[in-house]
């Protein structure tokens, strides 16, 4: 089986109350993520989860609260020597604005998406503002979509996994690599949502389900199975990641 590389490049940011990634846990409390593009390297294609924000906030303030730096799009990828027209394959996590701002610069990628994220994107619910279809009507109208609707191996060696804690046609990632399989959630968690602290364990709870979601107590479910999905489990927005070139470490 082909292993990978998993490389987190930071492609924006958002400043928001914490109690939007930790579930009746930390509102009031001022936290900033990373969104990232995830580059996997290895295999004959050029694989991307998620293409992050087209004009991400650079800010020495930005750049210190999660520990690493913002990039362009176009920076991003020429860390790795790549430009968006190089890439293969986009597997999207899901269709929040901020996960596919640049999918139409990736002109010569096939790009995979839960056919519920598509539906959403193009009739939302007037509380999920963050669907905006304007980022995915490029690529549609290019033919460059391919709509699943269940787990799907992509290549062999990466694996979309339905995970609908946060949106309705949520994938997380499962890769294979050297140091063991790894999950990149499908939903908006940081560290956090993994390992509460004490005092959230104090109350019975093993996991804290992302701020937004679908339905607390499914979600709450998907995330305590998603923790044995994997060797390593990798939440979405995590600031550690920033800070690193391939994870895991």
């Amino acid at each position: 089986m082909n292993t990978y590389k998993i490389h987190p490049i930071v492609m924006g940011t958002k400043v928001f109350d914490k109690g939007m990634m930790t579930y009746q846990h930390g509102y009031g409390t001022p936290y900033t993520i990373p969104i990232y593009t995830w580059y996997i390297e290895g295999g004959d294609k050029k694989i991307l989860v998620d293409t992050g924000e087209m004009h991400p906030i650079v800010s020495e303030e930005r750049e210190k609260a999660i520990g690493g730096k913002i990039h362009t799009f176009e920076e991003g990828l020429a860390k790795y020597g790549l430009t968006p027209e190089d890439i293969d394959i986009v597997i999207h996590t899901h269709l929040h604005n901020d996960h596919c701002e640049n999918d139409y610069k990736c002109v010569n990628a096939r790009i995979y998406v839960h056919e519920k994220e598509l539906e959403h994107i193009h009739n939302p619910h007037p509380l999920d503002f963050r669907y905006l279809e304007d980022y995915i009507e490029d690529v549609e109208d290019n033919g460059q979509l391919v709509v699943v609707d269940r787990d799907t191996e992509v290549v062999p060696g990466i694996t979309m996994i339905h995970t609908p804690a946060h949106t309705a046609g949520g994938m997380s990632v499962k890769i294979e690599t050297d140091k063991g399989s790894v999950l990149i959630c499908g939903f908006c968690t940081i560290l956090e949502n993994l390992n509460p602290p004490m005092e959230v364990k104090a109350m019975e709870m093993e996991v804290i389900p992302p701020g937004t979601h679908t339905n607390a107590q499914d979600a709450y479910d998907i995330l305590l199975r998603a923790k044995d999905m994997a060797d390593f489990v990798l939440p979405l927005h995590e600031p550690k990641w920033a800070s690193m070139e391939t994870v895991p470490e």
